[in-house]
């Protein structure tokens, strides 16, 4: 043990003694399969986390009802906004100033900006939760919903965690190290959904009312976020950089004089990195702003239409039943896409406009081909797969109408890092807040004549404007076509052949299984389901393969797919 020290102090003189050209040297270069490695890491947390955040929810409602699970979906929306606020793009911004040190070994430098990013989010994080936590009863009543300043007043705690377990991730992505932030972001959400659980049954036991039972929930933030950042302290603690000396450089010398110049030198540091952080924020915060419109809006609407609160909150629920099937499909889009912003960026960089347009065609089009079947998919099967999931048939027109937004949300996702690619950061933000607007308007219109099926309508308006002005500037800035003729028309005639199946499936073969064996309506709901997907996903499969919607030459491009399967579908006949 003492060896090892001695040679890490050794390592850590040689290194200090060296010069910076030097020290940049003996750093190693990532490679491109290792940066590709580190992406693929950091994607596939991502999944994970949002796939845990977003399945949480059906027990959630199956356990605590609809009121409940109503709060629940009017408080967290806030909490993400406020969180991007609170952290306003430091993550990233951290993440770039710590690459360009740690690329020349300057490993003081790096520390300092973790020290200047960490000291300003715990300044924003504090102000932020006393805003939150002195405010709670306020903003229930803005939203038309005093019950939900329990739930509030709970989840504000999490701002006191979260943005310096943000400065952290910041600074191992600076060093190309995925692994603490993947780790840290599953954990996270693990032990949040696992607190908020135990906190349910707790709550629910002592016989607590819908507020308190909600803020049991959203404190599962709180804990999730104190797990996150101890792993991060764990990883901190034991990292070799965090004593390592570097070459002094003209820039750090400053900070080493101390007293006033020391103090000016990382107010300038913290000038610099809001500079780059604050733009970040502004169209980070795009997303939650058009989701947080139904909290604000809806439960004030559907008591203005004759509903008591509790009521409205009930219903509030009933419309959140189909966000979680929707946002699986964006997810999709989402993990897809990790990869896309970097490609096109890297093929603007070498003026390849035909790099630009192929990438960007193949990603719009795989994007079109998965989120249209998902969205005829999940709305043919909305009343089987909100008894399944959610106990109940009440809510399923708006379930029905939800599904709509799945393929209009993933085509919003992926046009905007196309333009992110290209360097157009803003548009994607424009458009977004633009579809706040229309949705803010289409719910004051259609909520208190239609109740949550016209909010389900306005969120059809509202991405429908988001990603049609975002798919056009995408096709515009990439000259990539938009389809047309049998482009267009082969995979529509997929989706109908899919649709005939689904209709098989839930008006021939339900009512043949009920009257054959007797089930429970869950039961019958599960089978149904399971069944429908099935026979959609390959229906809709084999009418691609066999209509030539999907080519051979384009199949070989999947490893999986090469050899042996792409012979068998030859010989089947199902590639033309």
């Amino acid at each position: 043990m003492e060896s090892a020290r001695a040679r890490r102090r050794m390592n850590m003189n040689g290194l200090e003694e060296r010069g910076p050209a030097e020290a940049g040297r003996d750093q190693p270069k990532p490679a491109g399969s290792a940066l590709l490695r580190g992406a693929a890491v950091l994607g596939l947390a991502a999944v994970v986390s949002k796939l845990i955040g977003t399945m949480q929810k059906i027990p959630l409602q199956n356990v605590a009802g609809d009121a409940v699970f109503g709060i629940y979906n009017a408080v967290y929306p806030l909490y993400i906004l406020i969180l991007f606020l609170a952290t306003a793009g430091f993550p990233l911004v951290v993440s770039k100033f710590v690459s360009e040190h740690a690329v020349e070994g300057r490993y003081e430098e790096a520390r300092r900006v973790l020290r200047v990013a960490s000291a300003a989010l715990m300044v924003t994080g504090v102000v932020f939760f006393a805003l939150l936590y002195g405010g709670a009863d306020l903003i229930g009543r803005w939203m038309g919903a005093p019950q939900t300043g329990t739930a509030i007043r709970s989840v504000s705690f999490a701002l006191l965690l979260v943005p310096v377990l943000s400065a952290l991730r910041g600074y191992y992505q600076g060093f190309q190290e995925m692994g603490p932030t993947a780790w840290s972001q599953v954990v996270e959400q693990t032990v949040r959904v696992a607190a908020m659980f135990i906190l349910l049954m707790i709550t629910m036991h002592f016989g607590f009312g819908p507020e308190w039972i909600a803020a049991g929930a959203t404190f599962g933030s709180v804990a999730g976020g104190l797990a996150g950042l101890g792993l991060m302290l764990y990883y901190w603690r034991r990292d070799p950089r965090r004593t390592a000396r570097s070459a002094r450089s003209s820039d750090e010398a400053p900070a080493a004089s101390g007293g006033r110049s020391r103090f000016g030198a990382e107010w300038a540091l913290l000038k610099r990195i809001a500079a780059y952080a604050i733009p970040l924020c502004l169209g980070s915060i795009a997303m939650p702003i058009l989701t947080l419109v139904d909290s604000f809006s809806l439960p004030r609407q559907l008591q203005a239409a004759g509903l008591d609160e509790t009521s409205a909150l009930y219903q509030f629920g009933l419309y959140n039943h189909g966000l979680p099937f929707v946002q699986l499909v964006a997810m999709i889009a989402s993990s897809m896409s990790a990869a896309l912003v970097p490609a096109i960026a890297e093929a603007k960089r070498r003026g390849d406009r035909e790099a630009i347009r192929s990438r960007a065609g193949l990603s719009l089009r795989v994007t079109w081909l998965i989120g249209l079947p998902a969205t005829v998919g999940l709305s043919m099967l909305a009343e089987p797969m909100n008894v399944m999931f959610f106990k109940t048939a009440e809510g399923t027109a708006s379930v029905a109408v939800l599904a709509l937004t799945a393929v209009l949300s993933a085509v919003n996702i992926v046009a905007s890092c196309v333009l992110q690619g290209l360097g157009a950061v803003r548009a994607p933000a424009v458009y977004l807040l633009l579809a706040a607007s229309v949705k803010a308007a289409a719910n004051a219109w259609l909520v208190p004549r239609y109740g949550i099926d016209g909010a389900a309508w306005a969120a059809v308006a509202a991405y429908g404007v988001a990603g049609g002005l975002a798919l056009a500037h995408a096709l515009r800035a990439t000259g990539v076509p938009a389809p047309s003729g049998r482009a267009l028309m082969t995979p529509m005639l997929s989706i109908g052949i899919m649709a005939l199946g689904l209709w098989a499936v839930t008006h021939g073969a339900a009512p043949l299984a009920g009257r054959a064996v007797a089930m429970p309506p869950r039961g019958l709901a599960t089978v149904v389901t399971l069944g429908g997907v099935a026979v959609g996903a390959l229906a809709y499969a084999l009418a691609m393969l066999r209509l030539g919607a999907v080519s051979a030459a384009e199949l070989a491009h999947v490893p999986q797919l090469r050899g042996k399967p792409l012979a068998w579908l030859r010989k089947l006949r199902l590639l033309r």
